[in-house]
């Protein structure tokens, strides 16, 4: 197997990179393994740079990850992550998260688009990497990718509305793809999140924000004792979605 096929990165886990319980927080999950698909990316030669000078640039679509164990503050982490091939218009990419003694602590999936910056056009994966010459054989992915979410039903809480401030945007002036999870987060009360943690995190990127707009957040969940939370994330002017989030959540140990 080519070298570069995998990628691995170690993490220390830091006092302001957890919940106020003092484990890894969802978000900074989800940002570690952003960062190193970016990594990785770079060294195989197609990172965002790269595809700039075409004209492109990488949008995250969907992400699903499953938590064993989440690490804690002072945790040094292993991640590893590797492309896997593609399915119709995404481009496939699965992560593993290790304690530094090996034990298993999350796994996780993303499908990524490459659009077009001014049309917003996407770009079929398997032409518009070709020019980078980067053909890896997929592997059998021992986790699922993200499947479409449902909208939320008719019962579901409506949050009062904010609006996206400077600190919520990322390098293109859209609102940072992590930052929703942190304002669904900001949703749940206090004594919820000291007694439950997360299992699984399943996401849909849906459009952009951006600065100053409005933006409330509908949630509902899913009786019969399951502890699935859906989320979606909308803007107040047009009632466009922009994100839909599915959480489940289970009682602390």
């Amino acid at each position: 197997m080519n070298e570069l096929f995998q990628y691995e990165k170690e993490f220390r886990v830091n006092v302001y990179e957890t919940d106020p319980d003092g484990m890894l927080s969802l978000a900074t999950l989800f940002n570690y393994m952003q960062d190193i698909a970016s990594d990785h990316a770079e060294k195989l030669g197609f990172g965002r740079e790269d595809l700039m000078k075409n004209n492109w640039f990488w949008a995250l679509s969907r992400m699903y990850a499953e938590i064993d164990q989440w690490p804690r503050w002072k945790d040094t982490i292993i991640l590893k992550t590797w492309p896997n091939g593609t399915d119709k218009l995404f481009a496939l990419r699965n992560y593993e998260v290790r304690f530094s003694d090996g034990r298993l602590a999350a796994r996780g999936t993303s499908s990524w688009l490459v659009l077009d910056y001014a049309t917003r056009r996407i770009q079929r994966p398997e032409s518009a990497l070709s020019h980078f010459k980067r053909n890896f054989e997929p592997l059998e992915s021992p986790l699922r990718y993200a499947v479409k979410l449902e909208p939320p039903d008719m019962e579901a809480v409506q949050t009062e509305s904010f609006r996206v401030k400077i600190s919520d945007l990322d390098i293109n002036l859209h609102t940072n793809n992590v930052r929703y999870l942190h304002w669904i987060n900001d949703t749940y009360d206090l004594d919820f999140i000291m007694k439950n943690s997360p299992k699984s995190v399943e996401i849909n990127y849906l459009s952009e924000s951006l600065f100053n707009e409005e933006i409330f957040i509908k949630t509902s969940t899913l009786i019969n004792g399951e502890g699935y939370y859906y989320h979606a994330v909308f803007r107040k002017n047009d009632n466009k979605e922009l994100c839909r989030v599915k959480i489940l959540w289970n009682k602390k140990q």
